[in-house]
């Protein structure tokens, strides 16, 4: 990994503002931010701590696999008492959304009604791998800038595997960098979200993990979930792809971790 591969590392810039991604996430739009007003029972809802003195951070997310795609990420700054999902437990409902179908309403929905969350952004296009194998022309990494008060002190990031029946990338509930020029990098591992079978078959995934890998059009595909299909398990590291349905290991695995994240405090 070089400064070349990620310029973030030698000039301070954003790269790639974009849009909130929406039911089976469309390709462009603004940047969206959520915002909650400042409240007085902090200690309840985990900050320990009065609002004000706003910091403002980078977040920087760089797909590493050779073959997945990702949708675009959503990336929350919150208090420590938020649990967006969490191995071992079973996954909420807007985690299943974006896991099986890309959708992310319930989690922005999620959003707006958690006091916790103080603030949150969605890159505007899905991640493809750094060699763009479909050619599509999208990028590999993505960076947002998001303001908070100083009770959020952590971040939650997360993003769908698109060509997985049920997984997803990110890091939940990590600490930020709490003074000024200070940075961080993550690495975030996949994980099955253990409420779909993983079929790997093009039929049972949404339409764009064909197209966004192997170019051209889908042949079929769903974003709905399928009762037929559900699984009532939990959060677990993901067992990568197998190769029984559609998808070839060659293609479509990878080795984690499979995503990079660089946050940085720039005021």
């Amino acid at each position: 990994m070089t400064d070349a591969e990620f310029p973030w590392l030698t000039r301070r810039r954003a790269l790639a503002a974009g849009g909130a991604t929406l039911g089976a996430f469309t390709l462009a739009g603004g940047t969206l931010v959520t915002a909650q007003e400042d409240d007085d029972d902090d200690d309840e809802n985990g900050g320990g701590q009065g609002g004000g003195n706003a910091r403002t951070y980078r977040v920087t997310v760089a797909n590493l696999t050779p073959g997945q795609p990702f949708t675009p990420p959503a990336v929350a700054l919150h208090r420590p008492s938020v649990q967006v999902f969490s191995v071992g437990e079973p996954a909420n409902e807007p985690t299943q959304q974006l896991a099986e179908n890309g959708n992310l309403d319930p989690l922005l929905e999620l959003i707006g009604q958690t006091d916790a969350i103080r603030t949150a952004a969605v890159g505007g296009s899905p991640l493809v791998p750094k060699s763009d194998p479909g050619e599509t022309g999208l990028p590999y990494y993505s960076s947002l800038e998001l303001s908070a008060d100083a009770s959020a002190t952590h971040m939650t990031v997360v993003s769908m595997l698109i060509a997985t029946n049920d997984g997803i990338v990110g890091l939940d509930t990590v600490e930020l960098p709490s003074e000024v020029n200070a940075s961080e990098t993550h690495y975030a591992n996949g994980y099955d979200v253990g409420t779909e079978e993983n079929t790997e078959l093009y039929e049972d995934l949404v339409p764009p993990a064909q197209s966004l890998i192997l170019g051209g059009e889908a042949d079929g595909g769903t974003a709905e979930s399928n009762p037929d299909l559900a699984e009532d398990g939990v959060i677990r590291p993901h067992p990568g792809i197998s190769g029984d349905g559609d998808l070839d290991p060659a293609v479509y695995g990878w080795d984690e971790p499979a995503a990079l994240v660089h946050v940085e405090r720039i005021e």
